[in-house]
């Protein structure tokens, strides 16, 4: 975000049998797969990837909306399904009544709006910013909602019960929240970069209590709270047999052991304000170092304490983006810049092998389906790019409103979420 409160740079989630009738004995059809929630921010994997076979190529107000149903408030989390509901997290545009919204997916018809906290002073928030930017994380019964330092709480998602919820957990976010929660086991960690505090915790998703906590100990080289911030959602990975979770901040890339809280090993990367989720592929954990560094780094997580010098296999600032999260293809590395360039960069060396200029300015976070990408911008416009090359684009598909939220995907259809609704685009069949 950016360096004074009048200047904001954001960084800123789901069978049928048949039978052969004539036959004496029925025999039945193989039982096709069953959808994959989307569970968190960039979805069920966390890299923004969906299987989900049929997704919509064209649509507009007039064509391939199912349903499209007003969400009041201003928030910029992303949707998150499992089975029959959309959930979203919500707020009033001053902050004061943080929300959850469930939708339900087939019809479009609300079926909860719950109050999770009032606030009656909330912090500062940048108007380009959110009180709900976090994405919440859903499993089997549960929903994880996270509004910064405003709180963290669990529902029951049958009943929209309050499960638990923390309200002790300070943090000056100076622009306001970014960072989404994660899941790992029994566990929910996320990370707190604030102008004053900086630490990552872990808390147990039965209870909410807090089962590590550690700081972020980093020298960022200034005593300028604004060049501390930072708005990471957390990557869980496994590698010669050893777990990590890898969350940027101000300054530095760190990975910590997700059972204890541990750091492993950083990377000086530079920069403020990172908000992409990291990704890790063919050895390498890519990362964003957002405003300041304008850079991507990959980084060979195989090292143990300060790897800088040795474990940064290469950085690049061609097509650099300091809000959306980069998308991985299969030798390449997808990014949305801010003011609208898209970038291939080769896997291995950070190359550019494709650069094309889109419209508009974008904060939400591309998706892939089979064979096509999704990019959505600020101005209502989403754009369908061929995930081959030469990346042509295939569709530019008009909506009234734009998109700070990322889509969401499940059962053959896109859900996407403008900044005064939530459209069904694509399939109508099926639940």
């Amino acid at each position: 975000m950016r360096t004074s409160r009048g200047c904001f740079k954001t960084s800123l989630a789901y069978c049928l049998l048949a039978w052969a009738a004539p036959l004496t004995i029925h025999l039945a059809a193989p039982a096709a797969a069953a959808a994959t929630p989307w569970s968190q921010f960039r979805g069920p994997t966390g890299d923004g990837v969906s299987a989900e076979q049929g997704l919509p190529l064209t649509w507009s107000e007039t064509e391939g909306v199912v349903w499209k149903t007003p969400v009041a408030g201003k928030a910029w989390a992303s949707p998150v399904i499992w089975d029959e509901l959309v959930w979203l997290a919500n707020a009033t545009e001053d902050g004061r009544r943080l929300s959850a919204v469930a939708i339900d997916r087939v019809t479009g018809r609300v079926v909860h709006d719950l109050t999770v906290f009032e606030k009656p002073e909330p912090q500062f928030c940048h108007p380009f910013n959110s009180y709900a930017s976090p994405t919440p994380v859903i499993e089997a019964d549960r929903i994880y909602l996270h509004y910064g330092s405003a709180g963290t709480a669990c529902l029951d998602t049958a009943t929209g019960k309050l499960l638990w919820s923390r309200t002790d957990l300070p943090c000056d976010h100076f622009r306001g929240p970014g960072s989404s929660p994660i899941l790992h086991g029994d566990l929910l960690i996320v990370a707190f970069d604030g102008f004053d505090l900086q630490y990552v915790v872990a808390l147990d998703k039965h209870t909410g209590k807090t089962v590590w906590k550690t700081d972020r100990d980093i020298d960022y080289g200034t005593t300028d709270g604004d060049a501390k911030k930072a708005y990471p959602t957390g990557t869980v990975i496994r590698w010669q047999g050893r777990e990590q979770v890898v969350l940027p901040s101000a300054g530095a890339t760190v990975a910590y052991d997700p059972a204890t809280g541990r750091e492993l090993w950083r990377v000086r990367s530079g920069g403020m304000n990172a908000s992409a989720r990291p990704l890790f592929a063919q050895g390498l954990v890519f990362a964003n170092t957002a405003s300041g560094g304008m850079q991507m780094v990959a980084i060979r997580p195989d090292g143990t304490g300060d790897v800088s010098g040795t474990h940064l296999a290469w950085k690049s600032a061609q097509g650099a983006a300091s809000r959306s999260s980069q998308l991985l293809l299969d030798d390449g590395i997808f990014i949305v810049a801010n003011a609208g360039t898209a970038s291939v960069l080769d896997v291995q060396t950070g190359k550019a092998v494709w650069q094309k200029r889109l419209e508009g300015e974008f904060s939400a976070s591309p998706i892939r389906g089979p064979g096509r990408i999704y990019a959505a911008n600020q101005d209502g416009k989403t754009f369908v790019i061929d995930a081959a090359a030469p990346h042509e684009i295939l569709a530019t598909n008009v909506l009234d409103d734009g998109c700070m939220a990322s889509p969401a995907v499940y059962e053959g259809a896109i859900y996407l979420r403008t900044k005064t609704h939530l459209y069904k685009l694509g399939a109508t069949v099926g639940r």
